[in-house]
């Protein structure tokens, strides 16, 4: 059964801060809120929660994960750009965007994109979020919290408690946070291409 853990949105406690970063690198999956609904998380090198994580939400193995990175000297350790999509990423992080860049071999080839050697990142605008990435010092492997047969992330966090209490290790209560998902940028090089419109504004990719 899963641990409750209710964090101040604004004023993250810190004593449960670090009890969650502890859960994620002893190998545990947990729901935690972020700008665009809830996610599902774990460590970035552990292949075990990832598959949980696909079990949960019934992924295959061509399912694009994401890396929620705490700012922009994090993404350039994982993603491949140049000084003008730093430039835009710094106008646009933290905030409601998923993007897509060309990984660096930092990645593990298990979170790629089979043909494209991609990666999502993330950088959202969540203080629980922010706190639990510093206390861990490395990004949260990551996917939205949609349930199979189900278009939008789950809000509610006594909801996910008691659905998934036997499947995850922590539920975050960080109130509720939305169900629009995240705008996704796909950045090819100088090549900027807006796959879904969502909660992050457009204007500057187009």
């Amino acid at each position: 059964m899963s641990q409750f853990f209710q964090i101040h949105p604004d004023n993250p406690q810190i004593r449960l801060i670090r009890q969650a970063a502890e859960v994620i690198r002893n190998g545990g999956v947990i729901a935690y809120p972020t700008d665009c609904g809830y996610s599902l998380g774990c460590h970035i090198g552990d292949k075990a929660a990832l598959d949980r994580i696909r079990t949960i939400r019934r992924l295959t193995d061509k399912h694009n994960f994401t890396l929620v990175c705490k700012d922009l000297s994090e993404i350039s350790t994982y993603a491949r750009f140049d000084n003008s999509i730093y430039r835009l990423l710094k106008h646009h992080t933290p905030g409601p965007y998923t993007f897509i860049f060309n990984a660096t071999s930092e990645v593990p080839r298990r979170l790629l994109h089979p043909k494209r050697k991609t990666i999502g990142i993330r950088v959202p605008d969540n203080k629980i979020v922010t706190a639990l990435l510093e206390e861990l010092g490395e990004p949260i492997m990551s996917s939205s919290l949609i349930l199979p047969n189900e278009d939008i992330p789950m809000a509610e966090p006594y909801e996910i408690r008691d659905i998934l209490q036997h499947q995850l290790d922590l539920v975050i209560d960080g109130g509720y946070c939305g169900i629009e998902p995240t705008t996704v940028v796909q950045m090819d090089g100088e090549e900027i291409t807006v796959l879904r419109e969502g909660a992050g504004e457009t204007t500057a990719f187009i």
